[in-house]
């Protein structure tokens, strides 16, 4: 493993594909989620960049689809980032480990659109703070949304998809999806398990889903192993096409994607709909960050305060179906809809004049839904033995150890694979110029 782990490293710093010779202040290397940004954005940030500089910016655009695998680039292999989009939990990570640096909010020609974001949403992100690191000044949250249950109509009644406990009833064996996701699988087992307390007000989801003591994970594995039997797959993204099929009729999963499948099952005649259950839930953030071995913190504090310009805001929602941050007037009059036969209190979001408004109530919950939320913290030194748990929930008999080797191959894979396209690139471009040199010769 020692002689192993240089090579890992090694290899990890070879994912980036630029120019060397090229001036590092002129590019900008940014690391996404897949899908996750409207089409044309980054060209338009490029024209908005020289508007606001006069300089040219060259981006280097990456994406990946595992927020450890992240980590772990510019943790272990200081992945050279200018800015990354991280879970909120992983931001809470960063920040203890001293992994972020501040993002500027001053710009010479430019409004700070960053003063967009909702209290609400700059709120939630402070409660990440460390000691000395106030969490809003190095973390913008760009997408938000929250976690609950996807069903077929068809199968499944409204008030039964109302309640964790659909997840467990038997009647559903075999015809039940879950996120494979250990956090969302431990938060969900542990509000299911004080379904009474929390209707008692006895205790909180925020305090259910962050107690990592012994007695909690043993409670929570014992829970997830009564409901596995009912489970007919642990999904990634597939769950929304089972779900439009008809071939699974109830899926844990995350708002964004619940929407996606919406829509996509209207048009083939299947009638799904999601509700956040009444015990309580996740409620999730994504934010842009700067990390510390950034090369180009000046473009990318620019690159932030670009994409909380409400228009930019509008169009990445629009493309990738999950909310932003950004509650400004613009946005709420986009989003209201007045076909809709239900009414919504959105003024912890949009202020005092939304307490009852016409606006999708997957996209933006009601106050009382988000009321019953709560953030999942970063597990912290319990995340091992919560990742042993999930192990031997699906029976895969897998360790940490190994589930962290999992993560450090896909990642080698995925930075190979980008070297050699930097090593095709490379060659395509030396062709060109020998391509060049004949036509001048002919010439």
């Amino acid at each position: 493993m020692k002689r192993i782990i240089p090579v890992i490293l090694l290899l990890l710093t070879l994912t980036g594909c630029y120019n060397s010779g090229e001036p590092r202040e002129r590019i900008l290397k940014i690391y996404n989620w897949a899908d996750y940004i409207g089409e044309g954005v980054l060209e338009d940030f490029q024209a908005y960049y020289k508007e606001q500089t006069g300089e040219n910016i060259r981006i280097v655009y990456q994406t990946f689809d595992i927020n450890e695998i992240m980590l772990t680039k510019i943790e272990k292999g200081h992945e050279d980032f200018d800015v990354v989009c991280p879970s909120e939990y992983i931001i809470e990570r960063m920040l203890k480990k001293h992994l972020l640096l501040p993002i500027d909010t001053n710009f010479a020609h430019s409004p700070n659109y960053m003063n967009n974001v909702a209290p609400f949403i700059r709120e939630q992100i402070n409660k990440l703070s460390q000691t000395g690191e106030q969490a809003s000044r190095y973390a913008v949250c760009y997408m938000w949304g929250t976690a609950g249950i996807l069903y077929n109509r068809a199968y499944v009644p409204d008030s039964v998809a109302l309640s964790w406990d659909c997840l467990w009833n038997k009647e559903y064996a075999g015809k039940i999806l879950m996120k494979d996701s250990y956090r969302d699988a431990y938060g969900t087992a542990v509000i299911y398990a004080h379904a009474k307390e929390l209707k008692d007000g006895t205790v909180t989801v925020e305090e259910l889903m962050n107690d990592y003591s012994p007695r909690a994970m043993k409670l929570a594995e014992k829970y997830l192993k009564a409901l596995k039997p009912n489970i007919a797959g642990w999904e990634a993204d597939f769950g929304k096409e089972m779900m439009t099929k008809n071939k699974a009729w109830l899926n844990m999963t995350w708002s964004g994607d619940a929407i996606w499948a919406i829509e996509e099952a209207n048009e083939v005649g299947v009638d799904l709909d999601y509700e956040v259950p009444e015990e309580g839930s996740n409620i999730w953030y994504d934010g842009w960050v700067i990390p510390k071995y950034a090369r180009n913190p000046e473009a990318a504090s620019y690159f932030i305060n670009f994409m909380c310009r409400p228009d930019i805001a509008l169009r990445n929602m629009d493309f990738c179906g999950y909310v932003s941050s950004i509650a400004t007037p613009e946005i709420l009059e986009e989003k209201i809809d007045t076909t809709l036969h239900y009414y919504a209190d959105l003024s912890y979001f949009f202020g005092p004049g939304a307490d009852s408004i016409q606006i999708d109530k997957i996209q933006y919950p009601d106050r009382k839904v988000v009321e019953r939320c709560a953030m999942i913290r970063d597990f912290g030194d319990q995340t091992k033995e919560v990742l042993d748990i999930w192990s031997r929930i699906k029976g895969d008999n897998l360790g940490v150890g190994i589930t962290i080797l999992i993560f450090v191959v896909v990642a080698l894979m995925s930075g190979w694979m980008i070297y050699k396209r930097c090593q095709r690139y490379s060659r395509q471009k030396q062709q060109k110029r020998r391509s060049r040199r004949k036509k001048v010769r002919r010439n």
